[in-house]
């Protein structure tokens, strides 16, 4: 039985690291990206991947860009054989609680490059690869609690997320012809390096007061990477066969 490969991005750290070495542990060899300053993240990683017994390769191709998706793509399928699995999981969290009457728009366009038009990118190179290779595939995207309804204060993350969901919906019908499977899983508060520090209750590792109130969240620690990435690697697996166009909550 052949192999299969995983692409994980947003993979040095958090959700994505968790997620790359889980679907390792599953038996996949994992094509690891993240932005050029996690270089050194990045090779830990993919020795920590190879100590599994697995093979990987460390790429450090920036979502945002086109060109720089497609390469990555290309790189994978050069390095490992092929491409069965796309996590796109690279994402920016919320960098302010502000109103739309008191929005920087640069904010927002910086924060869709990466959560919306990197995971468009993500799916479309996936997509293409997947219907070349003919065999099927899983395409898994990064989405949020904050994509099943908006909050206050929270409007570009929420519109982001909220649109991986519908293009992952949207795919999933588009896709199920050749017998690729589409999904989004939805966390709420995880505790990682990704939450920033004004976003945290350092002693409880959840958010603070204001966002527990934003989000109307119990006052309880936050949920761990590997609860994210045990439902990828259902997702992930044949088992998971008959999933399609699904937007998981972990909440």
């Amino acid at each position: 039985m052949t192999t299969r490969v995983a692409l994980v991005t947003g993979a040095a750290q958090g959700i994505g690291q968790a997620i790359a070495l889980r679907l390792a542990k599953d038996g996949l060899d994992v094509a690891v990206d993240d932005i050029a300053s996690k270089a050194t993240e990045l090779d830990l990683l993919v020795k920590q991947i190879q100590a599994l017994g697995r093979r990987a390769i460390a790429l450090t191709e920036d979502v945002s860009q086109e060109h720089g998706v497609k390469r990555m793509v290309e790189q994978t399928v050069a390095g490992l054989g092929s491409l069965d699995v796309m996590v796109a999981n690279a994402g920016l969290g919320p960098r302010k609680i502000v109103t739309i009457a008191e929005a920087d728009l640069s904010d927002w366009d910086e924060l869709l490059a990466v959560n919306l038009r990197g995971v468009v990118m993500c799916y479309k190179y996936a997509a293409q690869q997947m219907i070349k290779q003919g065999t099927g595939g899983r395409i898994i995207g990064a989405s949020s609690i904050c994509g099943l309804k908006g909050y206050a204060g929270l409007g570009d993350y929420c519109m982001s997320k909220a649109a991986v969901r519908s293009l992952t919906q949207s795919s999933a019908l588009e896709l199920k012809e050749h017998n690729i499977q589409v999904n989004a899983y939805a966390p709420g508060l995880i505790n990682t390096a990704m939450a920033r520090d004004d976003l945290r209750d350092k002693e409880l590792g959840g958010p603070t007061s204001s966002l527990k109130r934003i989000l109307r969240m119990p006052d309880a620690k936050a949920g761990d990477a590997n609860d994210v990435a045990s439902l990828v690697s259902y997702l992930a697996s044949p088992e998971a066969h008959f999933i399609t166009g699904k937007f998981d909550i972990l909440s």
